[in-house]
């Protein structure tokens, strides 16, 4: 039997809460982080708190109307989609993970939970990767405008709105940290731990989550060179207002003398 895995990125984040108390299916889990629920018999979905809904043996039409319901517990809807499939194979000789395909020997809830939460996961590394590739773009460019003309073009209060930027997408993504930690149910299941560190390895989670933390350091030390420049600047223009009040002073008195 063949089927699909599908998840998409919604929004920036789901209320799992609120999640929780209105919407209708029968609820197998929950935690303060996800939501695993069966929607009809044999089909599953799973939601998560970073914005991320999957389905198992779902048309796109029904997931598309499930994530609309959705969306009403969200916040920061995502206009661009980001979204990825794994095909399922249920009834093959032993477990087996490649490339767009997981075959499982027979069907278990808790496999194809695993399978949901790692194409999940993906789905949100994705998602960063766009958020920390755009804003390392637009670093770049501030730091040409300093190699050509010796100077920044960002003011102080955009600056700082750039900084609060960066800092805000590292602390979702360190939020996000408990995503690449095994799960409760691979612990005492040699299968499903097996199972779980083939899916991460296929979705080379680690890694990607490893450049995407590259990138935010980049950007800091960028946003850490900036914000020096911009103090030296503020300085020198503080230390100058300091000279002329002096230097007023000074002629004051030197007239007062003269008078």
């Amino acid at each position: 039997m063949k089927t699909q895995a599908y998840a998409v990125q919604i929004a920036d984040v789901i209320s799992i809460k609120n999640c929780k108390k209105n919407f209708e299916a029968e609820l197998l889990f929950s935690d303060t982080d996800e939501l695993f629920y069966e929607y009809n018999q044999g089909q599953y979905i799973y939601v998560f708190k970073y914005g991320v809904v999957s389905f198992y043996n779902i048309s796109k039409e029904n997931a598309e109307k499930i994530c609309n319901e959705i969306l009403m517990y969200g916040k920061s809807f995502i206009r661009e989609e980001v979204s990825e499939n794994i095909d399922i194979v249920i009834g093959g000789e032993s477990n087996a993970i490649s490339f767009g395909k997981a075959t499982l020997k027979e069907f278990n809830v808790e496999s194809i939970r695993l399978i949901l939460l790692n194409v999940s996961q993906s789905v949100a590394l994705d998602n960063y990767a766009n958020i920390s590739e755009q804003i390392l773009e637009d670093t770049k460019i501030h730091t040409t405008y300093l190699e050509e003309k010796g100077r920044l073009d960002i003011s102080g209060k955009n600056l700082k709105k750039y900084i609060g930027r960066v800092l805000n997408i590292k602390n979702k993504i360190s939020e996000n940290l408990y995503i690449f930690d095994s799960h409760d149910v691979t612990w005492d299941d040699e299968t499903l731990n097996k199972l779980d560190q083939n899916l991460k390895r296929v979705f080379d989670l680690k890694d990607r989550y490893r450049s995407i933390q590259d990138q935010i350091e980049i950007i800091k030390e960028n946003l850490e060179l900036f914000k020096d420049i911009m103090f030296h600047k503020e300085s020198s223009k503080l230390e100058w207002i300091i000279i002329i009040l002096i230097l007023v002073e000074v002629i004051d008195l030197f007239i007062i003398k003269l008078m």
